[in-house]
């Protein structure tokens, strides 16, 4: 069975940068990720089309700049972008479209499938290549997953498929989540992965073994909190369980390099906050203002991400930090 790379390097890993990554970055590893022969290489702010602002951090270069500086360099591998409705609007899409993307993604949260009609049926009569992911789906059952990308599929999807948005899933819970899609929906269905628990890797493969086709990866791990799933070990491992990727296992740890030398300060690892975040199943892009707000208030960081899972926060919602911090500030004076 073939396996699609969704590279998510250069729009994943923006959240562990405050989304500061320069053109000349974003070239180099666009560069290095097309010589392997990657299928898409995503691009753009942690949060998607539209989504630079004071709320979630202001990335450095705008959508427009990226996209351009992305799809000069890229010779074999297409272009991808990702919108959350709410950040992102039509205009976004049509600009996307315009810079040469060949395939976007819608991200939902995993129970409001509705929201993204209007997105996918606009890009679908625009001849787009058009996916949709179902985030944070450990909040939602099988069942009611399946019953999500079915609506999806329904709107103009070609691709659905789940996030482990918070990386609090483990593989029997991927397994089930993907083998509902499958007898739900007959399009390729995608898997994107978090690290917090360390099974990123593990639910990758049990995505793949369920017969999800199109699999996310960010090289070093790349990612916000713990990380994402880690390209250069994905791509070996499901090649010797007998997957085919296409892809060259020399240029891809080249890739991995320049992105650790050149990315990043340090690759992810998961520390007591990321393993925390993946238990409470709170958005791992969390992590840097829940410290940021829990340091100044002398709240402990950990009590405030299983206050946001109790509330099950999702992102868009970091607003509620403040508030969360400010209720147990409270109690412990």
């Amino acid at each position: 069975m073939t396996i699609l790379i969704h590279d998510s390097t250069l729009r994943d890993g923006q959240h562990a940068v405050k989304h500061q990554l320069t053109a000349a970055q974003l070239r180099n590893y666009a560069t290095a990720a097309d010589q392997a022969g990657i299928s898409v290489v995503e691009v753009g702010h942690g949060n998607g089309l539209g989504a630079s602002s004071y709320q979630v951090g202001r990335a450095v270069l705008n959508d427009d700049e990226m996209l351009i500086t992305v799809r000069e360099v890229l010779k074999n591998s297409r272009m991808g972008v990702f919108m959350l409705p709410g950040w992102g609007t039509i205009a976004d899409l049509s600009k996307a479209l315009a810079h040469g993307a060949d395939v976007v993604r819608i991200g939902i949260h995993c129970t409001e499938a509705t929201l993204a009609e209007r997105h996918l049926g606009w890009l679908r009569e625009m001849g787009a290549e058009v996916h949709a992911v179902l985030m944070m789906s450990h909040m939602a059952s099988p069942i009611q997953l399946a019953e999500q990308a079915a609506l999806l599929v329904n709107y103009g999807a070609q691709a659905v498929g789940i996030m482990d948005s918070a990386g609090h899933l483990l593989f029997p819970d991927v397994t089930a989540r993907i083998t509902a899609l499958r007898t739900a929906v007959e399009v390729p269905l995608i898997f994107h992965g978090h690290n917090n628990l360390g099974m990123a890797v593990a639910n990758s493969v049990a995505a793949a073994q369920a017969g999800a086709t199109i699999i996310d990866g960010c090289s070093r791990g790349f990612g916000a909190g713990a990380g994402n799933t880690q390209l250069e070990v994905l791509v070996p491992v499901l090649e010797r369980l007998g997957f085919t990727t296409g892809i060259s296992l020399y240029d891809l740890l080249d890739a991995a390099d320049l992105a650790a030398r050149e990315l990043m300060l340090a690759p992810p690892v998961i520390d007591s906050l990321g393993i925390v975040s993946g238990l409470a199943g709170v958005f791992s892009g969390f992590k840097n203002p829940v410290m940021e707000r829990a340091g100044t208030a002398g709240v402990d960081p950990r009590d405030v991400f299983f206050e946001l899972g109790k509330r099950q926060v999702i992102a868009g919602q970091e607003d509620l930090i403040a508030e969360v911090v400010a209720g147990l500030r409270k109690v412990t004076l």
